[in-house]
């Protein structure tokens, strides 16, 4: 993933999430087929546990279902999309993550927003947040969860699995976060400011739109 260059030239484009409610998990027996008939049926039972994973976390208490989202989507393996999809950049629904075994760090991210989205954590708690790696001196996307508005977020990633607050993630620089409700630039560990209310984003409506087709 980059976005040194990139980001400054696209961000009020791209990035911009418009205020647009996101698109819910369905499971059903439509999906299983479809993923049995696209995949085959190992992808299947890895769809069949994130279900048995949701529905049994309903009632867990915060930082449980943070914990379990965390650590099941992180048994896939980081691949970087133009190995894994031909492309520079895309970013899978869960269901291609899962189905296909693996993803670069947006699919990790985008994967357990909504997860924690489906198991009842309000989205605005949630921000999916580009870093810079510092160790790996690379771009690098993690999910953060703000327990209050202005406190500081909680951090799911795939390179450290523990799930830790960003104050003891010095490894991790950030440059912006987003989420449906808008844009934000980094402000050291907080919410940082809001620079765009709705917008449009490619990347964003287009997995929404396979979101909504079971894909």
């Amino acid at each position: 993933m980059r976005f040194f260059g990139y980001f400054f030239t696209t961000v009020l484009i791209v990035f911009m999430l418009r205020a647009a409610a996101d698109s819910n998990i369905v499971f059903n027996d439509a999906l299983f087929k479809k993923v049995r008939n696209q995949y085959d049926d190992d992808a299947l039972e890895r769809v069949r546990d994130w279900q048995q994973l949701l529905s049994t976390s309903h009632n867990l208490p915060i930082d449980e279902k943070l914990y379990q989202v965390n650590n099941f989507f992180n048994e896939l393996e980081f691949v970087d999309d133009i190995d894994h999809w031909g492309k520079d950049d895309y970013w899978a629904t869960p269901v291609e993550f899962l189905a296909t075994e693996g993803g670069d760090c947006e699919d990790f991210v985008i994967a357990k927003y909504f997860s924690l989205k489906e198991l009842g954590v309000p989205a605005e708690k949630l921000r999916l947040m580009y870093v810079t790696a510092t160790r790996l001196r690379q771009a690098h996307m993690v999910l953060a969860y703000y327990e209050e508005a202005n406190s500081v977020p909680l951090v799911l990633d795939n390179i450290n699995r523990r799930v830790l607050p960003a104050s003891r993630r010095r490894d991790l620089l950030p440059v912006y976060s987003f989420n449906g409700d808008g844009l934000w630039l980094a402000k050291e560990q907080g919410r940082g400011q809001k620079v765009q209310q709705g917008g449009n984003n490619n990347l964003w409506n287009d997995l929404n739109k396979r979101m909504q087709l079971g894909d």
